[in-house]
């Protein structure tokens, strides 16, 4: 068969080539245009892979979203911003109508369309936890905001930015402040639901963290599992901060502000150059603020006889929460001159503390310190001007307290050596022997101290009562079946003191003297 020429053939020569030269053209910029496609999806690739590895993804998808809102993120990819503003808009709507359950559904997805944007999960979780946790009145619906507000930080934000030292402060901020401190009117509530949660967590006991790293039993793979889920714990470093910092009552939330900010230190580290000096100093300073309010009250007494927990002072870390002190000082020069203060109130709170405790050795010691840190400034900010070693531990315990109840006040110093008294029995019940001791030691001390300054004259007028007579006499409205203790508190504390079994009329306690040699009170 045969062809004719071709159309192109048959043109003459430079026409041809003018008729060739747009397909070749054509077929040339489809090639680049494949090969650009194909370089641009490998280089793609790579760059996903590259931001994955350092943590610049921030296209992470909403979960659980409405599905045109899913739809209208994925769609309109950079305009995120957009919609964030949109949900922040009808988030300030809400709140001014006090319609705030939808409102955690939107603060969700506001942290999720600006992921790494730290002051979002700053603001939301502050939002929970302070301003909407106070509008109720009930407090376990208080506490579920609360709880709201540190989760979101825990679970989320560090999850997303994990290195972020502000997410670290906030977080070790709540247990310190919200949950730690007494502003809010279920701060003690709080503190007792916490200490219910970590108690389940430990199993009521100082946590076994040899145990917790390695469980053995299916008791301890349980709790491990709920440490590191639920409460994002980990329990080799929680001996790390316990080592360094304690032995801390991991029921308390003090003892978590310390964790949460040792974290964020030990974050620091991985990328030194983008750390700002003011956010260190300020975890530092959550972690000795933490301790200085550990020391007061960081161990939890159970009380049996009421079915709830109370709170006692921490002197096992006098020494490191001093040490702490001196650190903060020495590295943040600018508020060196109100630490410094700080410290010396400290201290002079350790000194005191440790006496109401009997422990007097320890006391002394550092009463010492005290006299050799602070020279040349004045112990007690009253009128009670005095150094060590121009009085005595003893007198140094009796002025602190008359900082409080005043120094010729009958009334009000007879109520403070009631409430002494009480206080020492109580702790006697608690098994608290040493407070106990010491209680009732500062008691009799405050009595003598008062007693030595009434004139003759003044005696029947401001004169106080034998101390042994205000002693029977607390004891037995302790005894009391009515108003007294309660039952089982009762009969413990007439087992201490060896008193005979409650009967119908409960005999009157003799009103004899402690003795030096025993536990003061003893032999009421």
């Amino acid at each position: 068969m045969a062809f004719g020429p071709s159309p192109v053939a048959s043109l003459p020569p430079r026409r041809a080539l003018n008729e060739m030269k747009p397909r070749l053209k054509k077929l040339l910029l489809l090639v680049l245009a494949g090969l650009l496609l194909a370089g641009s999806g490998f280089m793609q690739r790579q760059m996903n892979r590259d931001r994955d590895r350092l943590g610049l993804t921030r296209t992470e998808p909403l979960k659980n979203a409405p599905p045109v809102l899913a739809f209208t993120t994925v769609a309109l990819g950079g305009f995120r911003g957009l919609i964030s503003n949109a949900l922040w808009i009808r988030a300030g709507e809400l709140q001014e109508n006090d319609k705030f359950f939808e409102m955690a559904q939107l603060a969700d997805w506001i942290t999720k369309l600006e992921p790494h944007f730290v002051q979002v999960w700053l603001v939301q979780a502050w939002n929970m936890a302070y301003n909407i946790s106070v509008k109720f009145k009930e407090y376990p619906d208080r506490w579920r905001w609360v709880q709201k507000g540190i989760a979101l930080l825990r679970d989320e934000g560090l999850q997303y930015n994990p290195n972020e030292l502000l997410i670290y402060r906030e977080l070790a901020w709540f247990f310190q402040h919200k949950m730690g401190a007494n502003l809010d009117d279920a701060s003690l509530y709080y503190k007792h639901q916490w200490a219910i949660e970590m108690g389940d967590v430990f199993g009521h006991e100082r946590p076994n963290f040899d145990d917790l790293m390695d469980p053995r039993t299916p008791e301890s793979r349980k709790r491990r599992e709920l440490l590191v889920t639920k409460y994002k714990l980990d329990p080799a470093f929680m001996k790390e901060v316990d080592t360094r910092h304690g032995p801390l009552e991991w029921r308390m939330p003090e003892t978590h502000a310390i964790y949460w900010a040792s974290m964020g230190l030990e974050a620091a580290k991985k990328n030194p150059s983008k750390i700002k000096k003011e956010d260190l100093l300020g975890l530092r300073r959550v972690i000795y603020q933490s301790m200085q309010m550990s020391v007061h009250r960081g161990r939890v007494i159970d009380n049996p006889f009421e079915k709830r927990f109370d709170f006692g002072p921490n002197l096992d870390i006098v020494e490191k929460t001093s040490q702490a002190y001196e650190q903060a000082i020495s590295e943040d020069t600018q508020n060196s001159d109100h630490i410094r203060r700080a410290y010396r109130n400290f201290l002079r709170d350790a000194v005191y503390l440790l006496y109401v405790d009997h422990r007097m050795a320890e006391a002394a010691r550092w009463f010492k310190y005290l006299g050799e840190q602070f020279p040349k400034q004045h112990l007690l900010d009253t009128k009670f001007d005095t150094l060590p070693g121009r009085i005595t531990l003893d007198e140094f315990a009796v002025a602190r307290v008359q900082e409080d109840i005043g120094e010729t006040d009958k009334n009000r110093v007879q109520a403070h050596i009631e409430g002494l008294l009480t206080g020492s029995y109580y702790s006697l019940v608690l098994g608290e022997d040493g407070r106990y001791e010491g209680y009732q030691a500062l008691a009799q001390r405050i009595w003598q101290t008062y007693t030595s300054k009434v004139v003759k004259d003044r005696e029947q007028a401001i004169g106080l009562r034998p101390f042994t007579e205000i002693r029977a006499e607390v004891l037995n409205r302790l005894l009391d079946p009515e108003q007294g203790f309660p039952p089982e508190a009762r009969a413990v504390l007439r087992t201490e003191l060896n008193l005979p079994a409650e009967s119908a009329t409960p005999p009157k306690a003799p009103p004899s003297e402690p003795k030096a040699s025993q536990p003061a009170a003893r032999d009421v």
